[in-house]
């Protein structure tokens, strides 16, 4: 039999401190959503490293927005999004779109989706997507997304690991 000893910090109260420096152990990548906000036809978005397949069958995928999300709001007004996930060489574009408020589309060049939503150049991939459902939990909201078009090209990603951006170490 073996045994482990935990450390004293596993057996505190769980505060969100803790939580987010046990949480950043689980590396992600980087997305941008991005969309085409109705209201003034400019450039909507934010980035966001909490983003997972849900099912093939229906085409379904999930990401969390914080409620506080200024630029959550506009993206959804417009229906269409895309999910740009990011390459390792796009660390700018996702702390530009990370930031609140300002022109989140300042210097970037994108393309249209099928349905018009941006596609970030240099992307490793892109899904074009609507709300198919969303789930309050906590402090966020889960947006399930039906899948309608999605393309990937087989570069490396951008992650997210311990708080700062990183890369995959090549082979």
């Amino acid at each position: 039999m073996t045994t482990t000893s935990e450390p004293a910090a596993a057996f505190e109260p769980v505060d969100s401190t803790m939580l987010r420096s046990v949480l950043g152990h689980f590396a992600t990548g980087v997305i941008a959503i991005t969309a085409i906000d109705p209201d003034t036809g400019k450039g909507a978005g934010l980035a966001a490293n909490s983003f997972t397949s849900v099912s093939l069958d229906p085409p379904l995928v999930a990401f969390c927005v914080a409620h506080s999300s200024g630029s959550w709001p506009a993206v959804k007004r417009a229906e269409k999004f895309v999910i740009n996930i990011l390459a390792e060489d796009q660390e700018h574009v996702g702390r530009q779109l990370a930031v609140k408020g300002g022109d989140k589309f300042a210097g970037l060049d994108w393309s249209p989706s099928p349905n018009g939503a941006p596609i970030l150049d240099n992307a490793v991939a892109w899904i074009e997507a609507q709300v198919d459902a969303e789930h309050v939990a906590g402090d966020h909201v889960i947006v399930v997304s039906r899948v309608n078009h999605l393309y990937a090209d087989g570069r490396a990603p951008l992650l997210f690991h311990k708080g700062k951006y990183s890369r995959l170490l090549s082979e």
